[in-house]
């Protein structure tokens, strides 16, 4: 039985600690965040705490805040013959400024609270400064993910760059396309096949051979008819993608 202590009460805190309560060979000792009221829906489930100061014996203490409050956050977990982690995919392991043992659990997925995620096909990114601390995490990983990999903080913040280029921006592309069609009229959902297409194209076609569109055909007279419809913000964002999609195949607009 592992023993875990989760820090957070945000998006990632939120569903780690619904699939560890859900584990049978793990025991979620306690939840901290630096106010109650966000972590209140967990008491009758497991022991709840404020106070950084009277956790709870564990053998992970799992920190789940943001990137500027590790370091801060984890000099307050000096825990000797403990192992300490933190779930940042773009924080090296280093930054963890406790004297217990350091290590990294970053799941690389993205989590929103109002919607369910499947842990079995999570990719877990793991990094543990002993063999015997990094071996606890594979064990761990193993309980609620069938993905697990050894990966160092420099691999690991590549991964994050880039999987801030295919989620976070994608996604706020995502928002444009859907401000246009709210603004003429046009319901979004019009478009969901072709956003389900384009990913799927992925599991069978490398993104360079998945491209389409007018900036690879170097469709001139579509392009600056497409910036003309365009907001100042949306057209600096439609003319930097352009060129950097029509660069790629070797010409330039």
């Amino acid at each position: 039985m592992i023993k875990i202590s989760i820090i957070g009460g945000g998006n990632v805190a939120y569903h780690l600690t619904a699939i560890l309560l859900k584990t049978p060979t793990v025991k979620l000792v306690e939840v901290y965040n630096r106010t109650l009221d966000k972590i209140q829906y967990l008491k009758h489930k497991t022991a709840i705490t404020a106070n950084l100061n009277t956790l709870k014996d564990a053998d992970i203490y799992i920190i789940c805040v943001s990137d500027n409050a590790i370091e801060e956050v984890s000099k307050q977990l000096n825990f000797s013959n403990k192992l300490v982690v933190h779930t940042s995919g773009s924080v090296a392991l280093n930054e963890l400024k406790c004297n217990a043992n350091k290590g990294v659990f970053y799941l690389l997925q993205s989590f929103s609270k109002n919607k369910n995620i499947d842990f079995s096909s999570i990719p877990i990114c793991l990094e543990a400064e002993t063999k015997k601390d990094l071996e606890l995490l594979e064990t761990l990983a193993k309980k609620i993910s069938k993905n697990s990999y050894y990966i160092n903080s420099k691999q690991r913040k590549n991964i994050h760059v880039s999987a801030v280029f295919i989620n976070n921006f994608v996604n706020h592309l995502y928002y444009i396309g859907n401000q246009i069609c709210e603004e003429n009229e046009v319901p979004f959902e019009i478009l969901r096949p072709l956003i389900k297409e384009t990913a799927s194209k992925i599991e069978t076609l490398t993104p360079f051979d998945a491209q389409t569109g007018p900036a690879k055909r170097n469709d001139t007279k579509t392009l600056k008819k497409h910036e003309a419809m365009l907001s100042k913000n949306q057209k600096e964002i439609y003319k930097l993608l352009s060129q950097s999609i029509y660069n790629t195949y070797g010409k330039k607009l």
